[in-house]
């Protein structure tokens, strides 16, 4: 069988420590510019025809940095990218990428927030979600596991569009944490403006190890809640180096959806991406 697959996480930087704190010292494979050209012959190998370019540090000049790439690449299909959606003026922010249709939408990297809950419920920040939602717009949550709870109320109450939960929510695997990660995600997965990316798993499990069927439980589990149809896979490259090669990462994905029908697959692989993302067919 074959059907459009696309990688709906993955990053690209120039790399710069100032830029990029969070790339620490033990992360020496990131420690250098991933680019267009890094990524290509991943997605040749892999069948996959497109992804989506998923910010990696904040500032507006990441948002352009991203579309600037996705201008010359046109396999980049979209761009996640950031601003500061709790300023006054964001209408007016915004205005500056009204006529780039490859913004899909936008994202902060809430888990390096002190106080995730009293983050999320600033109404300065809702209101902007809300104004990203009323234009079409995705906003993605991206938090650990240890703070899905503090996101229940925020999805709650911008449910206007799609919101997108990166990496299942980050579940603590090294230290086998299935029963709150599970509790908490299925308050999530309740609300049908949810959708969810198989992506990250690799860098919360051990590292350096074989993970064989190690990740099947939280997959399925994401599977059981969401349903294919708000699935997504994504690769998490260059970050998913830190754990596994991108092939590792898409056989991973490859050998558990084999269960699942055609019509599943397809949702997993792209249908999903798609259809949330708006993505031409």
């Amino acid at each position: 069988m074959s059907w459009m697959k696309v990688d709906a996480h993955q990053h690209f930087w120039r790399y710069d420590r100032a830029d990029y704190p969070w790339i620490d010292a033990h992360m020496d494979v990131l420690r250098r510019d991933w680019l267009t050209g890094d990524l290509l012959p991943m997605l040749d190998a892999h069948g996959i025809e497109c992804s989506i370019a998923v910010q990696a540090r904040p500032g507006e000049d990441e948002t352009d940095f991203l579309l600037a790439l996705a201008r010359l690449e046109p396999r980049i299909a979209g761009v996640i990218g950031w601003v500061d959606l709790r300023a006054d003026d964001l209408a007016q922010r915004l205005e500056r990428w009204q006529d780039r249709p490859r913004l899909l939408g936008f994202r902060h990297q809430v888990q390096d927030e002190a106080d995730v809950a009293g983050f999320l419920g600033n109404p300065h920040f809702r209101r902007g979600v809300k104004q990203l939602q009323q234009d079409s717009r995705i906003y993605e949550v991206l938090v650990f596991a240890r703070q899905l709870g503090s996101t229940a109320d925020f999805c709650a109450a911008c449910d206007d569009h799609w919101l997108v939960l990166d990496h299942l929510g980050k579940p603590a695997i090294r230290n086998d944490d299935h029963r709150s990660w599970r509790r908490d995600l299925q308050s999530l997965a309740a609300m049908p403006h949810m959708a969810c990316k198989l992506s990250g798993l690799v860098t919360e499990a051990a590292p350096g190890g074989s993970f064989g069927r190690a990740l099947d439980p939280y997959l399925d589990t994401a599977l059981e809640l969401f349903g294919p149809e708000r699935l997504m896979f994504g690769s998490d490259w260059p970050v998913c180096l830190l754990a596994a090669s991108y092939g590792e990462i898409a056989d991973i994905i490859e050998r558990w959806a084999d269960r699942l029908s055609e019509s599943e697959q397809r949702a997993v692989w792209g249908e999903t991406a798609r259809r949330v993302y708006g993505l031409p067919p």
